[in-house]
């Protein structure tokens, strides 16, 4: 994939200057939901490129398996405003903002509580306009804001009323920002994939192997029977999707879903 962020698009603002580690022009990322899975993924790729990588997430002792070799790790609750301002005191000026934590449980519509609801709401969609906020304030010449949303904020999915709620609203945050900021060298897009083959994923697995009593194999085939390929998406996929955006070839696409479901949604 190419360097995030180096050098100025032939049109536009330029986005911000990389030019490796402890120089004073590199990029400096800032990941949600650092701590597993694709923010994990994604916090190690753009470390390895020689970008200054910081990663939050309520767990310190998650993030300090993942914060090494150039990746800084801050404890924090993206659904609570106070943590995440302190977040981005601590971090400093970031050119690069993914919005990668978040929450999911199925359950049927008529067994949702309310707190049920909150909480996918509070982690979710005000998680992605806090940590936006937030990111957005200190960026100062360009930058890149990007939303790990899913294919559910672009459909319906039973059985997961409040988390596909949660991702249409970042979409509309989406693409509402990304209007906004246009003119100020700023993209905003969001990611959708699949099904990942993360922890998360497995947790849904072990959760239709308890109360279906289906197997392993026939659990996995549920969630990906959907997907014309078959298979799970790999974090790998959201993290080379992520670096492209941030590249100068990706300069115009602003306000996007990409989708990254092996054709599910076409």
């Amino acid at each position: 994939m190419a360097a995030a962020l180096s050098g100025r698009p032939r049109s536009g603002a330029p986005p911000c200057r990389t030019s490796g580690r402890g120089d004073p022009g590199v990029t400096r990322v800032l990941i949600t939901g650092g701590g597993s899975g694709t923010g994990a993924d994604m916090a190690r790729a753009f470390a390895d490129a020689g970008h200054e990588v910081i990663i939050t997430g309520r767990r310190m002792e998650r993030l300090a398996q993942v914060a090494t070799g150039g990746i800084r790790a801050v404890a924090g609750d993206v659904s609570d405003p106070d943590q995440v301002r302190a977040m981005f005191d601590q971090a400093g000026p970031c050119q690069i903002v993914i919005a990668n934590a978040g929450v999911a449980e199925a359950a049927p519509f008529a067994r949702v509580d309310l707190e049920h609801w909150s909480h996918m709401i509070a982690t979710n969609l005000t998680g992605t306009f806090l940590t936006f906020q937030q990111g957005l304030a200190r960026m100062q010449t360009g930058g890149r804001l990007i939303a790990v949303a899913s294919i559910a904020g672009l459909r319906g999915a039973a059985y997961a009323a409040p988390y596909a709620a949660s991702k249409h609203g970042v979409m509309g945050l989406v693409r509402s920002l990304a209007h906004e900021v246009a003119k100020k060298g700023i993209t905003v897009n969001a990611i959708c994939p699949g099904f990942l083959d993360t922890d998360m994923t497995r947790r849904s697995i072990a959760n239709i192997i308890d109360k279906t009593g289906r197997d392993e194999a026939e659990a996995l085939a549920s969630l990906t029977a959907r997907n014309p390929q078959g298979r799970l998406v790999a974090p790998s996929e959201v993290t080379g999707t992520a670096m492209w955006l941030t590249s100068p070839s990706a300069a115009s696409v602003n306000g996007q879903a990409i989708m990254l479901d092996g054709g599910e949604s076409a």
